[in-house]
């Protein structure tokens, strides 16, 4: 039929080239199986996935352009989120913190004071607690009105959770206050920028002292300081004649001039005269810069064990009483009885000895009164101790005190590290006669005296 229509010369040159390009098509199939056996199948593997790599070429471009375009999405999404004023999380905290400026500088010319000179306070107060009897000094015999102080930088922390600590920490002091009849006063504010640092509490204590002539006893705690004896009540009678109770023990401050012989992050200080002296007298060295800076090398070389660092008000009250020992011994107290001041360290590992085998109210090595976290600095950057341990131990310190309260309306912490809480008893038709196992819910140095026909029936109607 191809010879009809094309004629037999033309056809025959048809059907030889066919031939050959049958032929050609063989040599070149055998070619490219010899390769890929001989070679190996390179980038390639299957025919399949040479035809996807085919594939994946023509779509090269569109996939260059693809990331581009997402990344311009992520990055205008992370702008909306930065820019979004209600957003605590990407606000710049340090917007609120800008430099106010220098603070007014010292006549370095000029001894260092905390006020005026007063010399006659004590009968400045007596006069004044005569003209105001609803405002006495002493709530009761042997029951002093005390002011609780305690602190913090007027910035945030310097790490994520400090401030949650310092919650916990003034939480736990409300607690211990309220439930024996002190007040409190939390501070926040520099007086003195001369006296920032360790120095910082002693402006605070002598402006108090004399706003409030009708407290008797000023009690400063340190922020990193924790009550884990709630129900134990200071002796206050045993302080009658003296001015100023601190831990410590007076072999290692007289004897040992030991620099830890006692401790001024927890100590009590009577309102009067004797105590704004001495103010006076342990003030001077606290100054930042070089006064402080050469104070402290005086205190390292006279007091044992001391490092080399600034002046700090511990050192020096040590040194105090070791050089004018006449002058302020006789009105100082070192009490060693029970912890005013319980170092962190040899106390919480035996949190839970101490309620398998004592009870609330001893406030000594049995069931510490304070713990104090010396060294952890909860507030700051770096600490002297692993943040962890540290941390840890506060919240195990932080339960061990509040499982006293919470024990009060029938609750407690699941464990000592647990944030979590259990109920403990059954709730009851006939609250009142629930049976109050620690004795704080309504203490016996709680209880008011009212005069004899002054009873009233307190009774919804």
């Amino acid at each position: 039929m191809l010879e009809r229509c094309v004629g037999t010369l033309r056809a025959r040159q048809i059907q030889r080239a066919i031939r050959h390009g049958k032929i050609t098509l063989l040599c070149l199939f055998m070619t490219v199986i010899v390769l890929r056996g001989t070679i190996g199948a390179g980038k390639f593997g299957t025919p399949e996935q040479d035809i996807d790599d085919i594939r994946q070429h023509f779509y090269a471009h569109r996939k260059r352009v693809e990331p581009h375009r997402v990344l311009e999405e992520v990055q205008t999404t992370d702008a909306a989120k930065t820019e979004d004023p209600n957003n605590y999380e990407k606000f710049d905290m340090n917007k609120l913190f800008v430099d106010e400026g220098e603070d007014e500088k010292r006549d370095p010319n000029k001894q260092y004071s905390l006020g005026p000179k007063i010399s006659d306070w004590d009968e400045q107060r007596s006069e004044w607690l005569k003209r105001n009897p609803t405002l006495p000094n002493f709530l009761r015999p042997n029951k002093p009105r005390v002011l609780l102080v305690t602190g913090s930088s007027p910035k945030p922390c310097e790490n994520p959770v400090g401030d949650h600590y310092l919650l916990k920490s003034i939480k736990n002091k409300i607690d211990y206050c309220r439930i024996h009849g002190i007040e409190i006063f939390y501070n926040m504010a520099l007086l003195d920028a001369e006296m920032a640092g360790f120095w910082a509490k002693l402006p605070l204590i002598r402006k108090l002292l004399l706003s409030h002539p009708e407290v008797e006893f000023l009690w400063w705690m340190d922020s990193d300081a924790m009550f884990t004896d709630m129900a134990f009540e200071v002796p206050w009678e045993r302080y009658k004649d003296h001015n100023l109770v601190m831990h410590g023990w007076k072999e290692m401050v007289y004897d040992e001039k030991n620099w830890i012989g006692l401790n001024t992050g927890s100590f009590l200080l009577r309102n009067c005269q004797w105590a704004l002296d001495l103010l006076d007298v342990w003030a001077p060295m606290g100054p930042k810069g070089k006064i402080r800076d050469d104070a402290g090398k005086i205190l390292t070389r006279e007091l044992k064990g001391r490092p080399v660092f600034e002046a700090d008000d511990q050192s020096a009250m040590v040194y105090l009483l070791i050089t004018q020992r006449d002058k302020w011994g006789e009105k100082v107290y070192l009490e060693s009885a029970y912890y005013l001041h319980g170092y962190w360290g040899i106390l919480v590992d035996r949190y839970e000895e101490m309620i398998e085998n004592y009870h609330p109210g001893l406030g000594d090595h049995r069931w510490p009164l304070v713990t104090h976290f010396v060294g952890c600095k909860p507030c700051g950057k770096f600490g002297d101790y692993p943040v962890e341990r540290c941390l840890k131990q506060m919240d195990r310190a932080f339960n061990f005190g509040d499982n006293q309260v919470l024990n009060m309306y029938g609750f407690e912490h699941r464990t000592l590290a647990s944030k979590k809480v259990k109920r403990i008893r059954n709730e009851t038709s006939t609250p009142l006669e629930v049976k109050d196992e620690l004795g704080i819910r309504h203490p016996a140095f709680k209880v008011v005296k009212v005069p004899k026909g002054k009873e009233e029936d307190c009774i919804c109607s």
